[in-house]
């Protein structure tokens, strides 16, 4: 008898693809045909991996699920399954107001589902080294590598821990094994991720051990490049910066959100950090790993956000000229430690003048930090071509949300592919580049 066909759809970051490419690596090994993020989904069961950040993303996860929900009213799909952030907040919410889906997973349980597609009672199926065997949903070349899950940190405005929990650090010859694993693949490029990865393996020994994983990654033949995501700025390794310095493959490249400069909001946020330890910060990593790109993303609107609290924050800004930034309103998250003791008080239009105003000082940042790379020459891997273009990344650039770099097609260039190129044109967000060095 043939086994239903599954489709996953994935919502949310990228550590919620990790936990999907690992499922559907499981099904695989158990005989199933797996598909994700479908146009037009022809298979018999779905599973939602679902997103409960922030309020966008929660109505996307709902959205999705309803549309599902229908889908399996007209016969058009056997099963609705959801798992991830959103059902391990609200699970029993949305069990009662949506009847319609066969099963609720949460964040950690997920497993469960094939255990009860399958009907087993023996557990120990779910825990061999078949783990490793993921379903890459990114291009063959590169990888998501989470190392951690869960946050201790408790920011004033973030729901993680409420939905994730405690820190919790994987043991690093299990992430070692799954490096040299995912290498056999054909993966060159590792993407570290973790809701907080200095603080890697406190957890487990008291210490931070995140400078030690990545030199053990990088000494694994196979490893071209090494990015690492999500950083704190409390309480620093800095023995990461020399890694990152003296290791070719651990790319000259840091995600480290920021938040805020001001000393009233970074106490209000509960970030444990002051605007003179932040300065010095960042003035440490350009001294100690010259050529670093950092990016960071920027609140604004916070509670008691003044327009001196904003001003600071736009001089920080053209002080540091971030390679990369985001930023965002705040949002009132229900349970959060703000949603309980302060009053949302900056009005929304107050809070969309400061985005905009900030982003626009940003972008002619941007502009004219990629406008100095013309003329360089630069390592580029190629991800994909597109009409009339190969299009590459730097070892600045992390996947889907960095600029990218653009070959043009008749130079023929492989995908999954190294190469030395020049820089000949910038715009803002966008490089352009030849391989006739």
């Amino acid at each position: 008898m043939n086994k239903p066909t599954i489709e996953f759809i994935n919502l949310g970051c990228s550590k919620n693809l990790v936990d999907s490419e690992k499922l559907m690596g499981l099904f695989e090994a158990n005989g199933y045909q797996v598909s994700h993020d479908s146009d037009d989904i022809t298979a018999d069961i779905a599973v939602v991996n679902t997103c409960g950040f922030i309020e966008d993303a929660k109505q996307e996860s709902i959205d999705t699920i309803l549309e599902l929900a229908q889908a399996k009213e007209e016969g058009r799909l056997q099963k609705l399954y959801v798992m991830g952030c959103l059902s391990e907040r609200y699970l029993a919410d949305l069990e009662a107001e949506i009847p319609e889906v066969d099963g609720w997973y949460g964040k950690f349980n997920y497993k469960q589902l094939l255990v009860d597609l399958e009907k087993l009672e023996e557990q120990e199926k779910l825990d061999t080294p078949e783990d490793f065997h993921r379903h890459l949903t990114t291009p063959r070349h590169y990888a998501y590598l989470k190392i951690a899950e869960g946050c201790d940190r408790h920011c004033a405005y973030c729901a993680i821990p409420i939905i994730t929990g405690k820190h919790q650090s994987r043991p690093m010859d299990e992430i070692l094994d799954e490096v040299r694993w995912l290498v056999s693949q054909g993966v060159k490029e590792f993407n570290v991720i973790a809701q907080e990865l200095t603080y890697y393996g406190v957890d487990l020994n008291g210490k931070q051990q995140i400078a030690e994983l990545v030199e053990r990654m990088a000494d694994i033949e196979g490893v071209e490049w090494i990015r690492l995501h999500y950083a704190y700025p409390a309480h620093f390794p800095w023995d990461l910066l020399r890694v990152m310095r003296e290791k070719k493959n651990v790319c000259k490249y840091l995600d480290i959100a920021l938040q805020h400069i001001s000393d009233h909001m970074l106490s209000r946020m509960l970030r444990h950090v002051t605007k003179e330890e932040t300065y010095e910060l960042i003035r440490r990593m350009r001294r100690e790993v010259p050529g670093i790109h950092i990016r960071t993303t920027l609140m604004v609107g916070f509670p008691g956000e003044t327009d001196d609290d904003f001003r600071e924050l736009l001089e920080f800004v053209k002080w540091a000229r971030f390679e990369r930034m985001g930023a965002f309103a705040y949002s009132e998250e229900e349970g959060t430690y703000s949603a309980k003791h302060y009053e949302d008080d900056v009005p929304a239009e107050v809070k969309q003048q400061r985005l905009d105003k900030l982003m626009r000082v940003q972008q002619n940042i941007s502009a004219e930090l990629e406008a100095e790379k013309v003329g360089r020459q630069m390592r580029v891997i190629i991800d994909r071509q597109e009409g009339d273009w190969f299009v590459g990344r730097t070892e600045f650039c992390s996947p889907e949300v960095d600029p990218e770099v653009l070959i043009p097609a008749d130079e023929l260039l492989t995908i999954g592919a190294f190469y030395d190129v020049r820089i000949t044109d910038a715009e803002e967000f966008d490089l352009y580049a030849t391989t006739k060095i």
